[in-house]
């Protein structure tokens, strides 16, 4: 093998220090969705299953559920259909985009038909043998690439002493990847219901490449017949592209709110006064509290709960004016017959006329 030579490290190292964006001020605007694999690289294999097909499926409707709930954002894609992308031209996409997020979606593979769950990786060096050999897994595809050890820099991923780069490459997006990667992962055990395998780091290259916040999402494992059914389902690849968008809009107020602390007094309080009344859309009551991941949650994805006595009520949607949320509401009936709007002033619920009074609506 063509070792890399520390010049050749410090080269590359310098190169992705000098190239990374800083970070974005104001509030999150666009984020990158990169579904694995694609066209003749078919990614990991099931009995009857490719990943490539899984994680475009979910890509999609998690494209889908941000424009839908967060039209501020925009979305982009790395592939909308089955075609081959290089892993140095998803990150180009990416940085060329000048997105602030990056969501690279994947399943796994295993010898062990036992092993069940999901993961979520961050940029940095493998701490175990089990990270290293999923980073090499998905890294192997640069090997369909044409010239791929000139694009990589001699580059071999299923090489350990490759890996050493990554102890030089200073992620400085670390602690944003790792804090999204944990959301990620705490929806997918507590809202979606599956198997937690933790939040890792690894050597990826195509989280390498990127300019800004990234994770690479481990939906679950193929080898695994009773995992690989429930990702091959519509309702499977649904219930995990709605974990991904809860943990990417929490992420989002994260990181609005974190910027917004540097915005001037006089703007802070004017969107403040714009946000004291709220409509949202009643769809349901209940004595008990309905758990996550069921019932109302498997037909909405930005549920909101609230209690009125003894009671618990749970509503949809959010807006600003009755005219906004009326429209809302006429879709919403579509699934729910008997919802209707409801109002709240600073998080507490008031009479609907006397919210459109407040608001000269």
């Amino acid at each position: 093998m063509k070792l890399l030579t520390i010049a050749v490290f410090t080269i590359l190292f310098w190169t992705c220090v000098e190239g990374v964006k800083a970070q974005s001020t104001g509030k999150l605007k666009k984020v990158v969705i990169d579904a694995g694999h694609g066209g003749k690289d078919p990614g990991a294999h099931g009995k009857y299953s490719k990943e490539k097909d899984i994680v475009l499926a979910v890509a999609l409707k998690l494209g889908n559920y941000i424009e839908k709930y967060l039209p501020e954002v925009d979305v982009v894609y790395t592939r909308k259909t089955d075609v081959f992308i290089p892993l140095n031209e998803r990150a180009a996409i990416a940085n060329k985009s000048d997105a602030d997020l990056f969501i690279s979606i994947h399943a796994n593979y295993i010898s062990n038909p036992k092993i069940t769950g999901t993961e979520t990786f961050a940029l940095g060096l493998h701490r175990t043998d089990d990270n290293l050999e999923v980073a090499k897994k998905e890294n192997s595809v640069i090997v369909l690439e044409d010239d791929y050890t000139t694009t990589y820099e001699d580059f071999d991923p299923s090489l350990a002493e490759s890996y050493i780069i990554f102890e030089l490459y200073q992620n400085i997006y670390l602690d944003q990847s790792l804090e999204l990667a944990r959301l990620v992962q705490e929806q997918f055990s507590k809202r979606v219901g599956r198997r937690n395998r933790g939040v890792k780091q690894a050597g990826f290259l195509v989280l390498r490449e990127t300019a800004m916040p990234g994770v690479l999402v481990e939906l679950g494992f193929l080898s695994n017949s009773n995992e690989e059914k429930y990702l091959s389902s519509n309702e499977g690849q649904a219930l995990l592209a709605s974990g991904i968008f809860r943990a990417f809009r929490a992420y989002k107020e994260q990181f609005d709110a974190k910027n917004n602390l540097d915005m001037p007094a006089e703007k802070m309080v004017a969107e403040e006064k714009s946000s004291e009344i709220v409509y949202r859309i009643q769809v349901a009551s209940s004595k008990k509290k309905i758990k996550q991941g069921t019932s109302i949650y498997r037909k909405f994805d930005d549920v909101f709960e609230y209690q009125d006595g003894n009671m618990y009520k749970y509503a949809i949607g959010k807006a600003s004016s009755f005219d906004e949320i009326r429209k809302i509401n006429a879709e919403v009936k579509k699934k729910i017959k008997d919802c209707f709007v409801i109002a709240f002033e600073d998080g507490k619920r008031i009479p609907l006329s006397e919210a459109r009074k407040k608001s000269k609506e």
